[in-house]
Parts: C-alpha cells; sequence; structure tokens
C-alpha cells in the first residue's frame, strides 16, 4: 500500500520494495546510518518469522536509532535481572514456581488478566486459586483491587510509584529481625553488607505514609514470607512502567534472593526452555547498559536500543544524527506510547516512513509504504520467547489455522527482502540470501555448543547439512531445538529433541517442572550475583526524595482488560462486544469530593495533554488514583479500524508525559501521571 496525494493505492511486491529500498539508500547514503530509525512492537513476540529475523534486519540497518516497545513495558526488569545475574533478557529472570508455592506476593501485577506475563502460564486463575486450596497465600499490592486481587488471600492499597520503598521496607525488616537466609545462594551473592546499610532508611513507619501501608502490615508480610515453606514475589507492569521501576523491580529480587526462595521449589526459578535463544550466540561479555545515550535527552542504551520514549524527540531535534525515516514493525506508537500528540506530529514530519503491518492503524496512516504480514491465524508457531519465561518447561508447535491468500508474504520474507536492500543484495535470490542468514546462525550455534558447549565435536557442516534448504525460520527452530537441553544433538542423542518431534507432538512436549540451575544462569563478571548494581544504589537519592508528603492531587494509572489489554487487540468483534471498556475509574470517595457521577463525564488534564472520558465510579479504586485503560482512541481519520473505530474510546497517552521518566532505565512513566479531574458538563 503506497501513500500518494490522493489516499493510499495497491501496488505490487517487487515495486514496493525497489522504492523502500531505494529511498531508505538515499536517506541513508545523505545523512548517516543513525538517520533511520526501527521501532518494534508488542506482536514481534508472537510471530515467529518477525522474531527470529528482525535481528538480520537490525544488523543490515546499522543504526543506533532502534526503539523498542520494552521502554513501555519491561524495560525496568531487563535491566535490573541483567545487571544482577548478568544475562541477556529474558535469560535471567526468576519465574515464581507457582503450582509449588506457598505464598505468593503479587505487587502491581494482575496475572488473572495477563495470564502471567513474566510468570507465562495457562489457567492464571485455576493455578491461583490452588495456591489457596493447598492451604498456602496469596497476598496482592496494588492501587486497585484487580481480578487477581479478587481470589486473593488478602489485598492493599498502594500509591501509584511507592512500591520500591515498600518492597526495600520488606527488606528492612528481614535485616532487622534476623530473617536473611540465602538459601541457594549462599557464597553466591555480592553487596550484601551494601544492601544492608541501605534499607536502613526504610523501615516500615518512615515509609508507611508514602506507601500507604501501615508500618504492622509491612512487618507482617515480610515475616511471613520468611517463615512460608516456600514463597515468590512477583512484579510486573506496575512495578514496571513507573518512576521507580528499576528500583522496584531490584526489590522484588531481593526479597526472593533473601529469603531463600532463588533457585528452589516453590520459589522462583530460572525456566530451562527446549529452544534458547542463546544457543546461536557465544556466551562472550555479560549485560551492560548505557554503553551509548539517546541524542537529545540522553537516556542510556539497553540492549543495543535507546527508549521508545525518546523517538519523538529524536525525530523533531535537528541536528547531526537526526531520525529521518522510520521503519515500523508490528505497532502503533501514536496509540501505546507517553504524549501522542508529540509523536503525531513527528510522524507526519519524517521524509519517510515504512510501517510492517496488516493495519492501516493511527501511527501506519502517516506511513509512505505499508507492507502487510499475515495475520496470526495463517502462520505457523513457536513461543520462542514466552517458554524462557513459563511456569514449566514446555515446547508446542502451533500449525497454522487458515490458509494465507495469493500473493501473501511471510513475515520473515518481508524482513529478509528489506535487509537483502540495505546490504546490497536487492538482486540475489531470497533463497541464497536466507542460506547467509542461517549459516550465520549455525556458526553461532556451533561456537556455543561446540567442543566447550553442550554438544562435543559439532561442526558447521553437520549442523547446515542437516536442517535441509528450505528457507523460512523452521529450521532455526529446529537447530535451536537439537542443540538445546532436550536435543538431539545433530544425532548425538538420537532420543533427544528435534522439530519434527515437537511438530508431531499435538498437545505438545511437557519436560516437567522448572529445576534447579543457577550456576548455568549467572554470568556477571565475578560470577556472584550482584546484590548492589550501582544503577539501582545511585538512584536511591531520587527515591529518599519522593518520600516526602505529597499534594493532593490525582495521579492516573492504566489497567489491563482479558480481552483487549493492548491496542492491537480492538479491531476483533469478539474482544470489543459487550459493554464499554474504555472508561475512568474513579473511586467512590473522589467522586462524591469533586461531584463525578457514574456514567457521567469527566475531563483529565495532565502537562502534555487533555481528555473527556466515561466516568465509572467503584469501590475498586483507591482514593486519589484515576485508571484509564491503555491503546484506545480509535478516531484519527484515514486510519481503516472499522471495528476499532466504532468502540473508539480514549487515548490515555494524549496525557502520560514524553519527559516523565524511570532515570534509571529510561522506561516512560505510564502509571502515575499528575493530572487533574473535574466534571465535563
Amino acid at each position: 500500500m503506497r501513500r500518494t496525494a490522493s489516499g493510499f493505492e495497491e501496488i505490487g511486491w517487487d515495486e514496493a520494495y525497489e522504492e523502500v529500498g531505494a529511498r531508505l539508500f538515499e536517506i541513508r547514503e545523505k545523512h548517516g546510518n543513525d538517520a533511520i530509525g526501527l521501532y518494534t512492537g508488542n506482536p514481534v513476540v508472537h510471530d515467529l518469522g518477525a522474531l527470529l529475523y528482525r535481528p538480520v534486519l537490525q544488523r543490515a540497518l546499522a543504526t543506533r536509532s532502534l526503539f523498542n516497545a520494552s521502554a513501555i513495558d519491561t524495560l525496568p526488569k531487563i535491566v535490573q535481572t541483567g545487571l544482577m545475574f548478568g544475562r541477556h533478557f529474558p535469560l535471567g529472570v526468576p519465574i515464581p514456581d507457582i503450582d509449588r508455592t506457598s505464598y505468593l506476593l503479587v505487587i502491581g501485577a494482575n496475572p488473572v488478566i495477563s495470564h502471567g506475563s513474566l510468570m507465562t502460564m495457562p489457567d492464571a486463575p485455576g493455578r491461583l486459586k490452588r495456591v489457596l486450596e493447598r492451604g498456602g497465600k496469596v497476598v496482592v499490592i496494588d492501587p486497585r483491587r484487580t481480578e487477581t486481587a479478587r481470589i486473593a488471600s488478602e489485598h492493599h492499597f498502594i500509591r501509584p510509584g511507592s512500591d520500591a520503598a515498600f518492597l526495600l521496607s520488606l527488606v528492612h525488616v528481614l535485616f532487622d529481625e534476623d530473617l536473611v537466609d540465602l538459601g541457594a545462594a549462599k557464597d553466591r551473592v555480592s553487596g550484601l553488607d551494601t544492601v544492608r546499610a541501605i534499607v536502613r532508611d526504610f523501615a516500615p513507619g518512615a515509609v508507611a505514609e508514602h506507601c500507604g501501608i501501615a508500618a504492622e502490615t509491612t512487618r507482617r508480610i515480610a515475616r511471613e514470607i520468611a517463615a512460608a515453606e516456600s514463597a515468590a514475589c512477583y512484579g510486573r507492569l506496575g512495578t514496571c512502567v513507573q518512576e521507580f521501576g528499576t528500583l522496584a523491580s531490584w526489590g522484588c529480587d531481593l526479597v526472593n534472593i533473601l529469603t531463600g526462595n532463588l533457585d528452589r521449589a516453590g520459589g522462583v526459578m530460572f525456566p530451562n526452555a527446549a529452544a534458547p535463544v542463546d544457543a546461536a550466540f557465544p556466551r562472550g561479555k555479560g549485560f551492560e547498559i548505557g554503553r551509548w545515550k539517546s541524542r537529545v535527552s540522553g537516556q542510556p542504551e539497553v540492549e543495543g536500543m535507546i527508549p521508545s520514549s525518546t523517538m519523538a524527540e529524536e525525530m523533531l531535534t535537528p541536528g547531526e544524527g537526526q531520525v529521518r525515516a522510520m521503519i515500523l514493525l508490528m505497532t502503533n506508537p501514536v496509540r501505546s506510547a507517553a504524549n501522542s500528540a508529540q509523536l503525531e506530529e513527528a510522524f507526519s514530519k519524517l521524509d519517510y516512513l515504512v510501517a510492517v503491518d496488516f493495519y492501516l492503524n493511527e501511527s501506519t496512516r502517516h506511513a509512505n509504504m505499508i507492507l502487510p504480514t499475515p495475520s496470526p491465524l495463517e502462520y505457523a508457531n513457536y513461543e520462542v520467547g514466552l517458554y524462557l519465561l513459563s511456569v514449566r518447561n514446555v515446547a508446542k508447535w502451533s500449525w497454522p489455522a487458515v490458509p494465507s491468500p495469493p500473493d501473501t508474504q511471510q513475515t520473515w520474507e518481508v524482513l529478509l527482502q528489506l535487509s537483502a536492500r540495505l546490504m546490497g543484495l536487492g538482486g540475489t535470490p531470497l533463497r541464497d540470501v536466507d542460506a547467509f542468514v542461517v549459516h550465520g546462525y549455525a556458526e553461532g550455534a556451533v561456537a556455543a555448543n561446540g567442543d566447550n558447549g553442550r554438544w562435543a565435536g559439532l561442526t558447521l557442516e553437520e549442523v547446515t547439512q542437516q536442517l535441509g534448504a528450505d528457507p523460512g525460520p523452521e529450521r532455526l527452530v529446529d537447530m535451536l531445538l537439537r542443540v538445546g537441553p532436550y536435543g538431539d544433538g545433530f544425532g548425538r542423542n538420537p532420543d533427544g529433541l528435534t522439530l519434527e518431534k515437537v511438530q508431531a507432538a499435538r498437545h505438545g512436549i511437557d519436560f516437567g517442572p522448572l529445576a534447579p540451575r543457577l550456576d548455568e544462569v549467572i554470568h556477571t563478571e565475578s560470577g556472584r550475583i550482584d546484590l548492589a548494581p550501582p544503577t539501582m544504589t545511585e538512584d536511591l537519592g531520587r527515591l529518599r526524595t519522593r518520600m516526602t508528603p505529597r499534594n493532593s492531587g490525582f495521579v492516573l494509572i492504566g489497567r489491563r482488560d482479558l480481552r483487549c489489554s493492548n491496542s492491537f487487540m480492538h479491531n476483533l468483534p469478539a474482544l470489543v462486544k459487550g459493554p464499554d471498556r474504555c472508561t475512568l475509574h474513579v473511586s467512590r470517595e473522589d467522586a462524591v469530593r469533586i461531584g463525578l457521577e457514574d456514567g457521567g463525564a469527566a475531563r483529565v488534564t495532565s502537562r502534555v495533554g487533555s481528555v473527556v472520558a466515561p466516568v465509572e465510579v467503584t469501590d475498586d479504586l483507591m482514593p486519589g488514583v484515576v485508571s484509564l485503560p491503555h491503546g484506545w482512541g480509535h478516531d484519527a481519520p484515514g486510519s481503516q479500524l472499522r471495528v476499532a473505530q466504532a468502540h473508539a474510546g480514549v487515548n490515555t497517552n494524549i496525557l502520560t508525559d514524553d519527559r516523565a521518566y524511570d532515570a534509571a532505565s529510561g522506561t516512560a512513566v505510564l502509571f502515575g501521571t499528575p493530572v487533574t479531574v473535574v466534571p465535563e458538563a
């Protein structure tokens, strides 16, 4: 789909690729590599071709202007686990062993709705209920009485942005009452005394007013976690997309480690995925952060990318390195990222914009060219990413549910065609380009798993020969499975795993519960878990400054809904039918105080924008907090989202502030935006 003066027109694939390649080449030659940016959306995780071929496109672009949706999602967890354990995300994320735990502390997370997210699982409600059925306890800390809180043993409101202070106060109690027990981490940590000294300032009484949680409640929870047969502390979106996301994420794992629940059945453990992504890469150096800074506001690089909240300023600010062209990969940042108005302006002023997407949405309507990928029902899939975060070690192949229409190009083909042109290989047959890509992956697999790895004697020749000649992501998955922990090692373990065996297992393969593997995971320079990385400890002064009496205004948080938790889900009739879900939740106490009525309207205003939203009065929200869900506002002219436009809703990211960051990671503050709320006539 090519944009013209009169709208979009359909053109052939070859013509589209030639135009895109020529325009991007022209911009790169004139302004340098960094003038072309790439922004990746959440759906990439669930598209095998996108997940495995995006790195190829990134290398072909050779740009530092790589932006990632993690900065409105998981970035603090990426930074925190990377610095503590030395591993690249998600290989170093400890996952609650929910099926065996006797105590689960959930803070800023709603697994009933998110299916666990960083503890991926089917039947989250059933698993949580079974904790209670076997005599365990589930405690939820959240500004909203969530769907998870409704089935928990107990729930406590907490002021948005104060999670780090609360978690550090739990750690204070552990030291203060001599409850620290490192368990499997004994003799494997550094920085214990530093943490002990730090948390002296975070006594439960000192943070009670700031958090809104009574000191004795905090002490009781700390004692219960320490005394439990097994326990896990789990934080998610609410602990990430806030002002102290990295500190809050750090606090969760300090609680887990200092109560002896790391790498322990029923505690938090590391999955052993059948197709680990690092199987194609030699270990090399451990995790690093801030090898460079973003050009305008100086936000830190993480995993080769800079925060998505810097995207607009990098496009709008003149000077060397200004982003003049963008590739959008399965994303709608104008609705999902902070300060939508600024992003609208930025995208409208680009020299060239390419969207790899099957939606003509609020962001892709600015594109010069849209290269459509198949819908999720049209391609085969293997959840390479989510199995690295799963509560059990499993493997399952999903076949396409429906055939693709004629002339459809698979996602991996689209990305490889773009990559080939950026590398000057536009005339090379795609099969040959893919063979070159697979050869590179195979070299990494042999280096990582050969004589010094799991499969002695593994050679490049046998890997490439046995993977076959059919192009596409299937042979890459086959390679990862075969060199993985359950693999056949390309014949060295004849009973081991291959893609063929996974594909033949209609309901997937269950390799059992998580098992201890801490020694395999730690990859810090010291060989120990770093309990006190400077990135976190140096940010504590900022947290202490915030622990002062606050003003009486409102703060805005988001919320998830089971059917439509992300913007790309709003164009499906089955997921948006029923009552309006895009409403402003207000506590009954606040509604009475400022004169709001259920079913009425309210104007919500922040530093950067103002919206009018329908009001829903509730007893499930902490006074002083209002809530709007994420990703709505489907009323932009030029988009073609028929279903979404009929349920347009209100765009909460008109209110979120592009200048509000978690300083330690560069994550945008989406939960905790200061706002005013008044009735709208």
